[in-house]
């Protein structure tokens, strides 16, 4: 069996090493340590693990990879921080802490996720990362970013969850939704690892019918851990996604149906990855690792 445990252990210790480091230093700013708060209060670093995993299942080396990892939790992060604000989630706690804005206050909040926006592009587009030999490469990482992470992507998905509360959706509406709120930015993060590991056409076109499965794997567990998760070990509070009269996969699929169709997901994930040999083991790992999270 694949130890996915210490290849998480592994792969999170290398990640926040290397946020650490591309952070300005904090001493005397307010707005750095806000963003260090956050950046650095622990979290599953998916995004980032799925972007090395990827890399490596193509033949790459994940140290290549590892700065638009980076990247990619720092957007995540900044994403956190606009949630939980009041204007939209209004959210105490994430990862077991106080939210951004409770911990600073609500201006210092806003300002921390958009300086955390926006240093993810000027590490994209640096020296350190961009270089004459890869630069067609490195620019296709850029644009995959951009266009997850903005109004094609994660924006877009986040307004219509705001706008969609004490609305009864489709599941297709759901599913639309989820696709560019979560999915968008975990697609974004398989695909970018591919490319950086120089992987083919045909290998990148598999990786993203896998990413767009488990991305939609990791809503509907989202969904039923509102439910049924402990607050102790997600950080988070339960059954908010009810008070806030939200439709989500149990409210319109039930409990058991909702947890049928993850395991269809997870399945058609791993199907995706028939082709891939034993470097993509960490990625058949992480599939299932979604589908039985407890936070």
């Amino acid at each position: 069996m694949y130890d996915l445990k210490t290849y998480l252990k592994n792969k999170r210790e290398q990640i926040n090493k290397a946020l650490d480091k591309l952070l300005p230093d904090s001493q005397d700013s307010r707005l750095i340590s806000a963003m260090k708060y956050s950046l650095m209060a622990g979290g599953k670093r998916l995004r980032p693990i799925l972007c090395l995993a990827a890399s490596e299942a193509v033949g790459g080396q994940a140290d290549e990879a590892l700065p638009a990892a980076c990247v990619l939790e720092f957007i995540h992060t900044y994403s956190l921080i606009h949630d939980d604000l009041p204007a939209m989630d209004n959210d105490d706690l994430r990862r077991g802490k106080p939210t951004c804005h409770k911990a600073f206050d609500e201006s210092t909040a806003i300002l921390a996720g958009d300086g955390l926006l926006t240093l993810a592009f000027e590490i994209l587009s640096s020296s350190e990362f961009v270089n004459e030999k890869n630069a067609v490469k490195q620019l296709k990482v850029i644009y995959e970013i951009s266009r997850a992470a903005g109004c094609c992507g994660m924006i877009e998905g986040q307004m219509r969850d705001i706008s969609s509360e004490n609305l009864s959706l489709s599941i297709k509406d759901l599913e639309k939704m989820h696709t560019l709120k979560t999915g968008a930015l975990i697609e974004a993060s398989v695909t970018c690892g591919a490319l950086m590991g120089n992987g083919t056409k045909t290998d990148i076109n598999s990786l993203k019918i896998y990413a767009k499965n488990i991305g939609l794997a990791f809503q509907v567990t989202d969904d039923i851990l509102n439910i049924e998760g402990d607050p102790c070990i997600m950080g988070k509070a339960a059954g908010t996604d009810e008070s806030r009269r939200k439709s989500t996969y149990p409210s319109i699929m039930g409990i058991d149906s909702s947890k049928e169709f993850a395991e269809k997901l997870v399945d058609n994930s791993l199907k995706a990855l028939k082709n891939f040999d034993k470097k993509s083991d960490p990625l058949r790992a992480v599939s299932l690792y979604i589908l039985n999270r407890k936070r």
